[in-house]
């Protein structure tokens, strides 16, 4: 007999009351996923207030992946009182887990009171001028993969996808950030060359193999998106070097300082501007 798979969003429900009761914290204000070369701006960020590895939370899975940290923390807002749900656990859809999985963090987010998603992940850049450790904010994506985390007749506009706000809001932060269109494939093969010319032809900027999907769960959600990709190598063809995910870690190590710097201060603005509750009224 088959087992009937879990309501995934009852999943998310579950999870989001799983951490309000771990973390003390009943509702979050801003939820960010941080990818490759992303996790150290978490410290930045304010206090952590309560972490956990993610696989003790109902839906969340152990990280696969070198330079994705595994674990979820709640974390007080520096100046603003705000609270950040961090996501240091990512799902990969490479990972053959199931679109559910990829967006189960998303959704936990969403449960959890998030209105404002923040996604990351290291990429390759098809713009040979953004030269390794190059952060760039998403303007747009194509989602390559085939897949969709949206079931049955669910007409979800993705119109203004990544919140232009937000991005202007970065661009306060650090005037020299370039945008560009995302483009996810499945992975977990690194494109080949006449794939990345074929993404520039689509109006592609960045390749990688994340985000797009849980961008559209955070739009199905009703949640503010903002996208930064970190280029952490030129990708296939643009330059003669071989792929390696050493190459991606050690990008996202030298870069650590900027982004880590460039996240904390938008999200601190983000929470500032959106007016949340204050510390008295948080405790």
């Amino acid at each position: 007999m088959t087992e009937t798979a879990p309501d995934p969003y009852q999943l998310a429900r579950d999870a989001a009351a799983a951490i309000a009761e771990a973390s003390s914290v009943p509702a979050h204000d801003i939820a960010l996923v941080l990818g490759s070369g992303w996790a150290s701006a978490a410290d930045l960020l304010g206090e952590t207030v309560w972490q956990a590895d993610a696989s003790s939370i109902p839906g969340f899975r152990p990280s696969a992946v070198a330079g994705h940290v595994g674990t979820l923390r709640s974390v007080r807002i520096e100046a603003t009182g705000a609270r950040a749900l961090v996501l240091g656990a990512r799902t990969h859809y490479y990972e053959g887990a199931g679109v559910d999985a990829v967006v189960h963090g998303v959704r936990t987010a969403a449960a959890a009171g998030a209105r404002t998603m923040v996604l990351t992940n290291g990429c390759g850049g098809i713009d040979p001028s953004w030269t390794p450790g190059t952060p760039v904010l998403i303007s747009d994506q194509i989602n390559f993969t085939g897949a969709t985390p949206l079931q049955g007749a669910n007409f979800v506009d993705l119109t203004g996808l990544y919140t232009p706000a937000l991005r202007d809001l970065a661009r306060e932060v650090d005037p020299s950030l370039d945008e560009g269109v995302y483009m996810q494939f499945s992975g977990p093969t690194y494109e080949t060359p006449a794939e990345v010319q074929m993404a520039r032809i689509m109006g592609a900027h960045l390749v990688g193999m994340s985000t797009a999907l849980e961008a559209i769960a955070a739009r199905e959600a009703g949640m503010d998106v903002l996208g930064i990709s970190l280029v952490t190598n030129l990708a296939a063809g643009i330059s003669a070097q071989a792929l390696s995910h050493e190459e991606v870690l050690e990008a996202g190590r030298d870069a650590g300082p900027r982004i880590s710097s460039l996240l904390a201060e938008t999200v601190r603005r983000l929470t500032d501007q959106a007016g949340r509750a204050t510390p008295a009224e948080r405790a």
